[in-house]
């Protein structure tokens, strides 16, 4: 594994291993090294392990009952020892995900003006428009490799928080690091505050961000090309930028003007429609049928919809071989006025809208259209909570002997329906998944552990694949590879118990298969950069990985006796 980040020993003090995140070791910290580096004293008698510091971080999150307050406890962690931090995410993943990112981190970025405590990223203004590249000078470490950035105007199915997105990338880097041992210090939280159109949080007293509406037009797309311009002369044209909650109206247009000049990828379009795939193609495995014989509706046509869409006739194209043309009359949209059709009277077809357009008479109730277009598969992606109504369930239920429910809006209050839900009023024969986790179900004489189809079985795999592979461009078909060998780790008692995905508890290694995958394909089709080729790239992705161990690490410079 990786070492630690360097430190010149030099330059580091005693007290740098008590206040610097990424060198504390707290208690853990022993006699002789407190006694070396003039901080004996400073600390109680004890010395811990770091498992007992782990055992004692359980018992206080434990204690707590208000999600919100695991969250800031959690934050503290990370400002306070970064190690152990990461150990205690990595190794609890299933308990605390939830804290530091869905469902959690939704009311954390609401609330984040009342909870902000120390920057933990970058806010680059508009009005520092003309001064990007002297801001991301001002980021401590100049070795980035991955960023994630947003500008708050679409937070998971909040809308329009302003800066006070923050909270967004912070938590998708803790994943990075947390789920596929991406060093932290590689990393970089970015916040573009470009202003906010919600009078209520410009006019509140907590509100950290500019007081501003949101910048649009030419001034806005100046504004991200500075930026992108910025990151890549600091960083290296490999460097990766992760887009992550932009509005409807930027996040296509934006991925399509950089996707080929940059390494960058949207989580919310090509992230969701990944993990959205690998739950699907695992339904087939328990549905016994192929991708051709399924007709998918969706309920909304935003960003997310639309690339899981695109990603489902790709997938048909490359693994059923039928022509893309074929492949899109399986797939149908509904949006806020009613099925997305051609010639459509309300209009509000969009370019991103139009390929699955299709000949049609204008239908806009939800029952209406499953009772005519008869899906084999209902798929939430707007954020309507409970739009899967019992009616609706009992209707795809009358439909399909296995009807394949997935409610993947976030976080838990925005979902289309709840597992209890899809269960009831299906009998039990639903094949089940959604975007926040849902509690076990017992009924129909089985248990139904319901899958959560979470973003983070993809991203921080793939993003390892590309950062260690040095991709300069990222390909859809990445996508469609990691959704593949994700579904290809649910196993038959996963499958039982009506979990499309793998526990999160191997979430880990999941990453670590998807980015030997990505950066396998990416050899083969010649985008990766890092050579010489390794041979075993597998071996070569764990000599990357992030060590959060610190029981055998010595903060001292090394010593060695003169022969």
């Amino acid at each position: 594994m990786a070492p630690p980040p360097s430190a010149l020993p030099a330059k580091i003090t005693g007290m740098d291993n008590l206040r610097d995140p990424r060198l504390a070791k707290g208690m853990a910290t022993t006699i002789e090294e407190r006694q070396l580096l003039g901080i004996h004293g400073l600390l109680p008698a004890r010395v811990k392990s770091q498992a007992e510091q782990i055992s004692h971080c359980m018992r206080n999150i434990r204690r707590l009952s208000d999600p919100l307050d695991k969250y800031i406890y959690m934050m503290d962690l990370l400002e306070r020892n970064e190690r152990l931090f990461y150990k205690l995410l990595s190794e609890n993943t299933e308990e605390l995900m939830p804290v530091v990112y869905t469902p959690t981190v939704g009311e954390a970025c609401q609330k984040y003006g009342y909870i902000y405590r120390k920057p933990q990223g970058l806010f680059i203004t508009i009005k520092d428009k003309g001064h990007v590249i002297d801001v991301l000078r001002n980021w401590p470490r100049n070795d980035v490799k991955a960023i994630c950035v947003t500008d708050g105007e679409r937070i998971l199915g909040l809308g329009d928080l302003g800066a006070q997105g923050m909270g967004i990338p912070v938590g998708k880097l803790a994943l990075y690091t947390a789920l596929a041992d991406i060093p932290p210090y590689q990393t970089l939280p970015i916040v573009l505050d470009v202003g906010t159109n919600r009078d209520e949080l410009r006019e509140d007293e907590d509100y950290i961000g500019l007081r501003q509406k949101r910048a649009t037009g030419p001034e806005y797309d100046e504004f991200i090309d500075e930026f992108m311009q910025a990151v890549v002369t600091l960083y290296g044209q490999d460097t990766l930028i992760q887009f992550e909650d932009f509005g409807k109206n930027n996040a296509f247009r934006l991925l399509e003007k950089y996707r080929d000049k940059y390494c960058t990828f949207n989580d919310d379009i090509q992230g969701t429609a990944s993990v959205a795939l690998a739950g699907i193609l695992a339904a087939l495995k328990a549905s016994g049928r192929h991708l051709t014989d399924h007709t998918f509706l969706f309920q909304g046509a935003g960003q997310a919809a639309v690339g899981i869409a695109l990603l489902i006739a790709m997938a048909m194209e490359k693994r059923e071989g039928i022509p893309r043309e074929e492949a899109l009359k399986h797939i149908w949209l509904r949006d806020s006025r009613g099925l997305v059709v051609k010639n459509r009277p309300d209009g509000g077809i969009s370019e991103p809208k139009e390929p699955f357009a299709h000949e049609h008479e204008p239908v806009t109730d939800l029952m209406e259209i499953i009772r005519d277009i008869k899906p084999t598969c209902i798929i939430g992606a707007a954020a309507i909570p409970n739009v899967f109504t019992p009616e609706v369930i009992k209707e795809m239920a009358t439909l399909n002997e296995r009807p394949i429910i997935f409610a993947l809006s976030n976080p838990t209050s925005q979902a289309e329906c709840t597992a209890e839900a899809a269960y009831t009023h299906s009998e039990g024969r639903a094949i089940f998944a959604s975007g926040s986790p849902f509690p076990v179900f017992e009924g129909f004489g089985k248990t139904f552990e319901p899958g959560q189809g979470n973003n983070a079985y993809i991203f921080p795999g793939a993003s390892l694949g590309v950062i260690c592979a040095g991709i300069r461009h990222i390909h859809e078909s990445v996508f469609l590879f990691a959704a593949e060998g994700l579904a290809n780790l649910v196993t038959e008692e996963d499958l039982a118990l009506g979990r499309m995905y793998p526990p999160l508890s191997k979430i880990k290694e999941i990453s670590i298969k998807i980015a030997t995958k990505v950066a396998e394909e990416a050899y083969k089709d010649g985008m990766a950069s890092t050579y010489p080729e390794p041979e075993d790239k597998e071996a070569f992705i764990r000599s990357k990985l992030y060590n959060y161990e610190y029981d055998d690490q010595s903060p001292l410079p090394a010593s060695y006796p003169w022969v």
